[in-house]
């Protein structure tokens, strides 16, 4: 186990880190994908035709926000060696606007809208920064293994956060979901804020300033500018794009496509998101291992065959268990890809410009997050709350990743990401010996 992490890492630090994905998936599970979304449709905009398409407007506009920030914030973090710091403050944010939606009723649309776009800004803005530490903490060997560690420990935080709220729901069954989605909103800020502290507590920021602080937008372009020699990196981030946007559509509309076209309740729904959380989080863990074994490019492969099939079982599901099957399918294959994902790009990128590569990372996923819930809730709003017809075209993402995933080499990706890292410490060295002068 040892060998998986990178010298003078200790193994409590690694679970300091993957204790953040523990904290930061209550957000995602309870808010994004299992309570609030059927909330809002349901509740807060009272079934109204636009509701799903509201729903996915709002998210796709936080994560405008993310894509168009994220690059920056990365830079600036690698240029003063304050990822922790920022992350901090991006934990904050969220927690306390995820607290806020407590105050989002029936009809309170504009609120509720609102206070969704600012709590998932600062969940993404959150989620590339811990990313951007994982090279920093495993060998470059063993990425997809302690990616693996970190996503499967966030579902196992997402399982316990929705299990605090499945309590608290059952306690008030015969109340009206008004009555009880509002606390269990209050629960996940809480949750995210306390299993958070460990991370902030033991989590070391090991870059170093740079002696000379350049522009965030200026090393963002210089990024771009040399780009040519991380092709296999771009191509990687382009595949991304698709086969994310179909994930993203999938966690942010879960419980809606489960409660509107298969006709889940709450409490169902709830209790079937528990199971796929516990699959998601064995699928990050196995894949981990096996992603180390087979090969990066293969084991992605072999996920988005997995979503593929996902699709077409839940697209034609007339019963609940068919339904439960393509739920758990979709679980073991979002562990799988996301922890698989994360750590191509680690692999893949220049080790001196870590947090600016994975912002890079977090906007093409946020781009993927921005058109792929929005595609379904187009669809359903068009077709007249056709639901299965949202998810097949959903469908379609996966398809495009599988075949534009043939074109990456990743070793030839990881040999140019150490060349450029060569070259920006010999450009660094130029421009120090002529600051110096003769």
């Amino acid at each position: 186990m040892l060998r998986a992490l990178a010298p003078e890492v200790r193994l409590r630090e690694v679970w300091a880190w993957s204790m953040y994905d523990f904290a930061n998936s209550a957000y995602t599970t309870v808010v994004i994908t299992a309570v609030f979304g059927a909330y809002f449709v349901a509740v807060v905009s009272e079934n109204a035709p636009w509701s799903t398409f509201a729903w996915t407007a709002a998210l796709s506009v936080s994560y405008a926000a993310i894509l168009l920030t994220g690059p920056l914030i990365g830079a600036w973090a690698d240029a003063h060696a304050a990822k922790k710091p920022l992350l901090l403050a991006t934990t904050l944010g969220c927690v306390l606007f995820t607290a806020l939606l407590y105050y989002a009723g029936p009809g309170a649309v504009a609120l509720s809208l609102v206070l969704l776009i600012l709590s998932n800004y600062f969940f993404g803005a959150g989620e590339n920064l811990i990313a951007a530490f994982l090279p920093e903490l495993a060998d470059s060997r063993a990425m997809g293994r302690v990616s693996g560690w970190g996503w499967s420990f966030g579902y196992l935080g997402g399982l316990a956060a929705l299990g605090i709220c499945l309590f608290y729901i059952g306690i008030s069954e015969g109340k009206p979901a008004s009555h009880f989605v509002p606390v269990t909103m209050l629960i996940t800020a809480a949750f995210f804020a306390i299993a958070a502290v460990p991370t902030f507590v033991f989590l070391r920021e090991r870059a170093v300033p740079q002696p000379r602080v350049e522009s965030p937008w200026a090393r963002v372009r210089e990024t771009l500018k040399h780009s040519r020699q991380y092709q296999d990196l771009r191509r990687f981030l382009v595949c991304l794009l698709f086969y994310q946007a179909g994930i993203t559509a999938v966690v942010a509309l879960a419980a809606i496509y489960a409660e509107q076209a298969m006709k889940f309740t709450t409490q169902q729904t709830i209790a079937l998101i528990l199971v796929v959380n516990v699959t998601a989080a064995v699928g990050a863990f196995g894949f981990g291992y096996l992603q180390d074994a087979v090969g990066h490019v293969r084991a992605v492969a072999m996920t988005l065959v997995g979503w593929i099939v996902m699709v077409l079982i839940a697209g034609f599901s007339q019963t609940h268990f068919s339904f439960w099957v393509a739920a758990n399918l979709a679980g073991l294959c979002m562990g799988s890809s996301q922890a698989a994902g994360r750590a191509v790009v680690g692999y893949l990128a220049p080790p001196a410009r870590l947090a600016e590569f994975f912002g890079l990372w977090g906007l093409a996923v946020k781009a993927a997050s921005i058109f792929g819930p929005l595609t379904y809730g187009a669809v359903t709003w068009i077709f007249a709350g056709n639901h299965r017809l949202g998810i097949f075209v959903t469908g379609l993402y996966f398809v495009i990743g599988l075949a534009l995933l043939r074109r990456i080499d990743v070793e030839r990706g990881r040999a140019a990401a150490l060349l450029g890292q060569h070259d920006d410490e010999q450009r660094k060295e130029r421009k120090r010996k002529h600051a110096a002068g003769p």
